[in-house]
């Protein structure tokens, strides 16, 4: 329930194209791993760590459309360009900043019009060639 919660601020603020990080703390007696065994990846090191976190809370902040990006890509759809934004935001927070640079517009299916890449490589193969092309030839916002 509490975790429910906290996702709901974030799909709340990402909505509004914030970036949101969580902040949260564990105090260590000692080092969950042997610090001194070279075997230990940096991944087995922070799987270690990442456990009985407390959340201490959210911040959110907005990196702002740069000058010029809306009205650039008006410009180029009206010159028949396609226009496809690839980030690595949040899907929810991808979809608020393609509809704030017109990349998505109002009347646009997000559910098909921007997509996780996850969906690029479901079970963690990629797609083949022709569902790679049938998929990429619609979507216009990668996250």
């Amino acid at each position: 329930e509490d975790k429910q919660h906290v996702l709901d601020i974030v799909d709340k603020c990402s909505e509004r194209a914030l970036r949101v990080l969580a902040i949260a703390v564990r105090t260590f007696e000692s080092m969950p791993f042997d610090a001194s065994d070279e075997n230990i990846t940096t991944d087995q090191k922070f799987e270690a760590c990442r456990s009985s976190l407390t959340l201490l809370g959210l911040v959110a902040s907005i990196d702002p459309d740069r000058d010029g990006v809306p009205e650039s890509v008006l410009a180029a759809r009206g010159a028949g360009i396609r226009v496809v934004m690839i980030t690595g935001d949040y899907l929810k927070t991808a979809i608020a900043i393609a509809h704030n640079v017109n990349i998505l517009q109002p009347q646009d299916n997000e559910a098909l019009a921007a997509v996780d890449c996850a969906r690029l490589r479901p079970g963690g193969e990629y797609l083949n060639h022709a569902d790679m092309d049938l998929l990429t030839s619609s979507v216009r916002v990668f996250a």
